[in-house]
């Protein structure tokens, strides 16, 4: 019985890989479909962040950099988990319109871990200068990046350029 079961079974496989060869492109019409469907493209966009004697922020746009690649995931923007200090970027197209928004924490007020006997503690270190990054799925609209601080009295605008 076994013997039986084996002489019908692999025939089968075998004709059913055959199956599958003979439905493949055949030639140089083999491309792959990572070359058909497009790639995708990462920007990043590196800041500085000053604080001036006033107490005032003062952001550059030190570099951006664009690498071929498709973000895993793409973070959400949640206004609720936004706290007063946080930073609001904005990538925007030529009329304006949000493309992209994302919300960095405070660069200049950071939360920082330290080992101690009694174990690990958090303390708030603020900072005079300080410099955050932004990755983001690159699109051509993408025209001009805002970065906005939150404050009590609403939002503040820091930083506006063309890119």
């Amino acid at each position: 019985m076994k013997i039986l079961l084996q002489l019908f079974i692999l025939p089968v496989f075998v004709y059913g890989s055959f199956l599958q060869v003979n439905d493949l492109p055949k030639g140089d019409s083999l491309k792959s479909e990572t070359s058909l469907t497009g790639k995708g493209q990462i920007g990043y966009l590196f800041f500085k962040v000053e604080k001036n004697n006033s107490g005032l922020e003062k952001i550059t746009l030190e570099s951006r950099k664009i690498a071929d690649g498709k973000l895993k995931s793409v973070p959400s923007f949640d206004r609720n988990s936004a706290g007063i200090g946080d930073f609001i970027v904005l990538l925007t197209d030529a009329n304006g319109k949000e493309i992209i928004k994302q919300l960095v924490e405070d660069p200049l007020n950071q939360n920082m871990e330290s080992f101690e006997k009694e174990g690990i503690s958090r303390h708030k270190v603020s900072l005079e200068t300080a410099e955050f990054s932004v990755r983001y799925s690159h699109s051509a609209e993408i025209k001009t990046v805002r970065v906005e601080k939150i404050t009590s009295a609403g939002n503040q605008l820091l930083f506006n350029e063309k890119l």
